[in-house]
């Protein structure tokens, strides 16, 4: 039987699977998709949506049991005045596992857990990013055209260097 079963273990000790549960929840509420082991994923899943759960409430018990698990005040704070009222009227499933594949290094499988509803911001972080980097791009462009001597300085410095 398997009484009191209820997570995988993780390969850590009992405390330090609860910190690393507690630290990974901390960054999946602050920026509202983190990437990580698929079974670190699975268990966090349940972790953070129990977390949800209790902000959804909004009373002051609930209160002090998420600032038990969570240490980062801004992030409860965040927990309940933004997400807890985002998911008041959704029955769970909270979270959203995306598999990526395995890791360079190790070929561990990775995965995206991101919170549902939580789209529109990666789209407009995408966006800010590809705007960053095309204008990175082109302060490089102008830089090498204003490094490049022109090309007439070329054509005589080749021509004379032939006749001598």
């Amino acid at each position: 039987m398997r009484h009191g079963v209820r997570l995988k273990k993780l390969g850590r000790t009992s405390s330090h699977r609860l910190a690393l549960l507690r630290s990974l929840s901390t960054s999946l509420f602050k920026d509202e998709r983190i990437r990580t082991t698929v079974p670190k994923a699975r268990e966090l899943r349940s972790f953070a949506e129990r977390l949800i759960t209790l902000a959804r409430r909004d009373d002051l018990h609930a209160r002090r049991q998420v600032v038990r698990q969570i240490a980062d005040k801004e992030v409860v704070k965040k927990l309940f005045s933004t997400l807890g009222p985002r998911f008041a009227t959704r029955p769970g499933g909270y979270t959203r596992t995306m598999k990526l594949g395995p890791r360079q290094g190790d070929g561990a499988e990775m995965a995206f857990i991101e919170l549902v509803g939580s789209e529109g911001l990666f789209k407009k972080q995408r966006e800010e990013r590809q705007a960053k980097k095309d204008r990175r791009a082109a302060s490089l462009r102008k830089k090498a055209e204003e490094a490049t001597p022109p090309e007439e300085k070329e054509g005589e410095g080749s021509s004379g260097a032939a006749a001598g």
